[in-house]
């Protein structure tokens, strides 16, 4: 399951979950959301995978990506092509 990093006041985040929710997308079914505000252990976490303290941060088995719009086109491909995310 895809795990997505964020905050609930980051612009950024909320243009991910807009979308994801957009493409039907359900929490706890295909991603999880986990807390990464500043000095919380999700935060720790992005930053001990990805090198950065930034959110959103996007964790799909070995892949893994920031940037809020990266994030959006990688999920719109992987649904086109396998027609899920799970």
């Amino acid at each position: 399951m895809m795990k997505l990093f964020q905050y609930d006041t980051c612009p950024y985040c909320a243009f991910v979950r807009g979308y994801f929710s957009e493409m039907g997308l359900k929490e706890g079914k295909d991603y999880e959301l986990v807390e990464a505000s500043r000095g919380t252990p999700g935060r720790e976490e992005v930053l001990r995978l990805g090198g950065l303290s930034q959110v959103p941060f996007l964790v799909d088995g070995d892949i893994k990506m920031y940037e809020s719009r990266d994030i959006v086109d990688y999920v719109k491909s992987k649904i086109q092509k396998l027609g899920t995310v799970t």
